[in-house]
């Protein structure tokens, strides 16, 4: 995030200087010059066929440049929770993790084949209750946002369909047998969410259908969604929204559907075992919404719908990574900035629906002992795991709050605040533009503005690829009345820097000219309203306001405007003036804090909390959790600060017992579709070593607990007895799985095979876990085995 470089005064707006710390460019870059002020698309209104938008909790719209709610733009925050994935009986709890991590629409796949287990006998129990999930999520003040495929991928057997549907029928076509079981599938459905749509007072604002379809050809291509959208409204699913994926040359018919976007920081599904070019995914947008190969199982030579339909459709996301699964031949790590720059970058291109796939891991279900996991050899294009589905979430497998969480959060809260100012914003490109992905030298930017408002973006990160040190940076926005150029001083933007910046923001009446940090958030308390920014950089931040405004902080008068440089902190609150005398206060927060921030109601008041562990709200209550420290630091604001600790058991060593060795992993086979390392069949792990290990059953004492697993090789699986509860790809990371939902299985011998990794294997691994591998011809090691409690605190408002 940029720095204020105070070496240089450069006149000479966007002039950089050479460093020799870390790459920079090779050439004094051109002034950073931008137009702001070219009129974007007319509004067009009622032109796209979606189903009733109205009902007793308001009304949700589309135009050709927005969503919107009761009349106003809406940019809302969806993610994708597969509940078939996760125990009902902790459904609601996550659901609440959702929120409290800024989630405004959960979205989910509803897999055939895994509520349809055996021939016409769909089941909606247990963990496949979707009415009593639906309903979870009205009640905690969540939307959601249905997926029932026919076909999902999801990384799923067949897609989600049953094997004697793809054995009997023409799937993902108007084959009338095929058309008949989704009928059956989609009624049975309907019979479950009946009165929970959006028009009935419900939480459910839309419909995606199918997933990734560019089929053409007799009985397909826009003729076949146009019938599965035509079936859906016979059987009485009338949403305000019907989407499609936009990419990969998906066709649809225009105007009955609306494509939906996404894009990844990687490409667990590429057959390549080498790091990746730069991902497009970091580069700002301004001719195309659809990004790269994004995974789909089909392929076609047309050219999509997706781009044609710009002037009359926003630009909705659905798919953007919020992590990425681990592959058998691909295995990459995401650090927490791969995710957050290239959201960032999206959002600054225009996305006015942040959709994540996935926001929530969960683990795959067992159908009477069959596996419901994709993989190549049933015709997929992947192999994945037989249960893990972690997938590097913000909320893991086992629910845990992973650190790509906290990058992501202040985005979300922005976003709730003020999304419906950005929303209508039009996208300006810069006057110099990256050459393509591969352009890491020129400085990646863009503005969306309207009228003299604006939100000025920047990434300066690209996974895997070091981009230069951009020195003496400032920025020049042509607004509706003229000129901006700011910071008042330049700026060293950093190697991994990724940010924005408002220009001309009112906050309750006080014109905020910019500053060099990010809002967040509004707070409100019984003196008024608290505007909440993130510094994008260590030290002071830059803000600046008309001339007359009054602050409580050193200032001086510049240019005919008033600029301070305030050092972040939690403690102080700011208090500016206008000079009609409108008050406001500003809550100035570091990169540290804003990293430690959540949001959320406490007895109907909107609170910020500063913490260190995961926190979710209920009605009466903040729950604090954290694994492996008893210990509990947090900041209510406004509010109180507490250092609070619990009494639990702490972290220890599991001892285990290897009860076999290893023998030698056979070689790995290239082939399937895509013609690469395929896993290896079940009798290979005849060769897996062995080890066994007793949980505690008084491993639980603090609510939960996570086994931690230091190990090598190349597939783990966990037992008890013969009953799978878990397995993994090895990537380098500790394998954690959390054991409140094996309670029952705790105090009794469990078992842990490991699969030897070749050395010669055609695989895809991070350097860093490449690292971790000893020099030998395979490998097979259980290193340790660690139990550490998760503590909980909660706190009464």
């Amino acid at each position: 995030m940029p720095n204020i470089d105070r070496r240089t005064a450069l006149t000479v707006t966007g002039l950089a200087t050479l460093g020799a710390a870390l790459p920079t460019p090779a050439f004094a870059q051109a002034p950073l010059g931008l137009d702001a002020t070219k009129p974007g698309l007319p509004l067009k209104n009622g032109h796209l066929r979606m189903g009733t938008g109205s009902g007793p909790n308001g009304t949700i719209g589309i135009t050709n440049l927005t969503l919107t709610r009761d009349g106003q733009p809406w940019l809302p925050v969806m993610g994708e929770f597969h509940f078939t994935r996760f125990p009902a009986r902790y459904w609601e709890e996550e659901l609440r993790k959702m929120k409290a991590a800024g989630i405004t629409i959960v979205a989910s796949y509803i897999l055939w084949n895994h509520v349809e287990l055996e021939p016409g006998k769909i089941d909606w129990t247990g963990d496949r209750d979707i009415r009593r999930f639906v309903q979870l999520c009205q009640d905690n003040g969540l939307l959601f946002f249905l997926r029932p495929g026919p076909w999902g991928h999801a990384e799923a057997r067949f897609g989600g369909i049953p094997d004697w549907i793809v054995a009997g029928t023409h799937p993902r076509s108007n084959d009338p047998a095929y058309l008949a079981e989704v009928e059956r599938f989609w009624r049975s459905l309907h019979d479950q969410v009946k009165g929970q749509l959006w028009k009935d007072g419900g939480p459910i604002v839309g419909m995606q259908i199918e997933n990734e379809f560019n089929l053409d050809g007799p009985g397909q291509g826009r003729a076949h969604i146009a019938t599965l959208k035509a079936l859906a409204q016979t059987i009485g699913y009338d949403v305000p929204l019907y989407t499609v994926t936009g990419w990969d040359q998906t066709l649809y018919p225009k105007g009955e559907v609306v494509p939906v976007h996404g894009g990844y920081p990687d490409e667990p599904w590429s057959a390549k075992a080498t790091a990746l070019p730069p991902k497009e995914n970091y580069l700002f947008r301004f001719d195309s919404r659809v990004s790269g190969d994004l995974g789909a199982q089909t392929r076609n030579n047309r050219r999509g719908d997706a781009d044609s339909d710009m002037a009359d459709t926003p630009f909705l996301g659905a798919e953007y990574g919020g992590g990425v699964p681990v592959m058998y031949r691909r295995r990459p790590l995401l650090d927490p900035k791969d995710v957050a720059a290239a959201v960032t970058t999206q959002i600054g291109s225009g996305v006015n629906l942040l959709g994540y796939y996935m926001f929530h891991g969960g683990a795959n279900p067992l159908a009477h002992g069959r596996t419901l996991e994709e993989t190549q050899r049933s015709g997929g294009y992947n192999d994945c795991p037989i249960i893990g589905y972690d997938f590097q979430a913000p909320l893991g497998q086992y629910g845990e709050v992973n650190p790509v969480n906290a990058a992501l959060r202040p985005l979300h809260y922005f976003l709730a605040a003020y999304g419906d100012r950005l929303a209508p914003m039009i996208v300006h490109a810069p006057a110099r533009l990256p050459t393509d992905k591969d352009d890491l030298q020129t400085l990646r930017w863009s503005v969306r503005a309207r009228g003299d408002s604006a939100f000025l973006f920047v990434n300066n990160h690209v996974r895997q690829y070091a981009t230069p040190i951009h020195r003496g940076m400032q920025f020049t926005v042509q607004l509706a009345s003229g000129p901006v150029t700011l910071p008042s001083r330049p700026v060293t933007i950093a190697t991994g820097d990724s940010f924005f910046w408002p220009i001309g923001m009112d906050l309750d009446g006080v014109m905020l000219s910019w500053a060099t940090a990010q809002p967040v958030t509004r707070l409100t308390d019984a003196e008024g309203p608290i505007h909440v920014l993130i510094a994008t950089a260590p030290g002071p931040v830059e803000l600046t306001f008309p001339s007359g405004t009054q602050l409580s902080a050193p200032s001086q008068a510049e240019a005919g405007r008033i600029i301070a440089h305030v050092p972040p902190s939690p403690d102080r609150l700011l208090t500016v003036t206008s000079r009609d005398g409108h008050r406001v206060r500003l809550l100035l927060l570091d990169q540290a804090s804003g990293r430690d921030l959540w949001l959320g109601d406490l007895s109907g008041q909107r609170r910020l909390i500063l913490t260190k562990a995961e926190s979710l709200f209920t009605p009466d209550r903040l729950i604090l959790r954290q694994r492996g420290d008893a210990t509990f630091h947090y900041h209510i604001i406004p509010g109180r600060k507490g250092e609070v600790t619990v009494k639990g058991p702490a972290p220890r060593t599991i001892r285990f017992t290897q009860s076999r060795v290893p023998g030698e992993a056979p070689p790995i086979a290239i082939g399937g579709p895509a013609n690469a390392a395929m896993q290896p069949l079940p009798e290979a792990h005849r060769t897996a070593a062995a080890f066994t290990f007793t949980p505690p059953k008084e491993a639980l004492a603090t609510g939960d607990a996570f086994l931690e697993l230091d190990w090598r090789g190349d597939i783990g699986r966990l037992f008890d007895g013969t009953d799978m509860l878990d397995d993994a790809y090895w990537d380098g990371r500790v394998w954690r799985i959390g054991l409140k939902r094996f309670a029952h299985r705790l105090g009794k011998p469990w078992a842990l095979t490991i699969l030897p990794l070749r050395a010669d294997a055609p695989i895809y691994l991070d350097s860093s876990a490449r690292a971790k591998l000893p020099k030998q011809d395979q490998v097979a090691q259980l290193l340790s085995i660690r139990l550490v409690p998760e503590y909980q605190l909660e706190i009464r408002a």
